[in-house]
């Protein structure tokens, strides 16, 4: 009996022992962030003097570190974030936002991982953001809001964790990617260009 209860605690132990974005970042794989040897990125976790590292790419950066959050800026135009996020059960999940910045447009990509890296469905996550999250329902009837929806990808959207919280902030980005009449004939139908989402340990709303 004293054997068992030893070994309960042993497993409550690990399973209570905080997971940390430096592990998770270490055991990223390649495909994730190409290029980037185990010695880089160590380098790049316990350097805090220096921010910027030589790579086989180019030069990368860290722009935040936290114990639960890691931002770097992967090239001129591409960051790459990386979050834990808690579940109510006390594990992790990740959450891998890569963002590419061209002609003061950012658009991102936003996926989801366990802990050994394999692949979550991100559908059950995240709810579903179109052009229309950001526009006035009320205005569905008029021809500013058919306009908008006839427009290839109208939806650029940029996703950041604000300050590495577990808030996610969804911004629609139509500077410098619409001509300046097509942006007077959408800006009257939106209601917000960000959307803020909480995180409640089991999915963003």
């Amino acid at each position: 009996m004293k054997r068992s209860v030893t070994i309960i605690f042993i497993f409550i132990a690990i399973a209570a022992f905080p997971q940390k974005i430096d592990d998770i970042f270490k055991t990223m794989p390649n495909s994730l962030l190409p290029g980037l040897s185990e010695g880089n990125r160590t380098m790049l976790l316990v350097d805090t003097g220096r921010t910027v590292i030589p790579y086989s790419l180019g030069e990368i950066e860290k722009l935040l570190h936290l114990p639960d959050f890691l931002k770097i800026q992967t090239s001129e135009i591409g960051t790459t974030q990386l979050k834990l996020l808690p579940l109510i059960n006390g594990t992790h999940i990740v959450c891998i936002i890569k963002t590419v910045c061209s002609r003061k447009v950012c658009d991102s990509s936003i996926r989801f991982y366990s802990t050994e890296w394999v692949e979550l469905d991100a559908d059950k996550l995240l709810p579903d953001i179109s052009a229309e999250s950001f526009f006035f329902s009320s205005k569905k009837d008029t021809e500013n809001y058919k306009f908008a929806l006839s427009l290839h990808n109208v939806c650029p959207v940029s996703a950041n964790f604000e300050n590495g919280s577990d808030t996610l902030t969804l911004k629609l980005n139509l500077e410098g990617y619409l001509s300046d009449e097509q942006r007077s004939a959408i800006r009257p139908i939106i209601e917000s260009d960000t959307i803020r989402l909480i995180w409640n340990k089991t999915s963003f709303r």
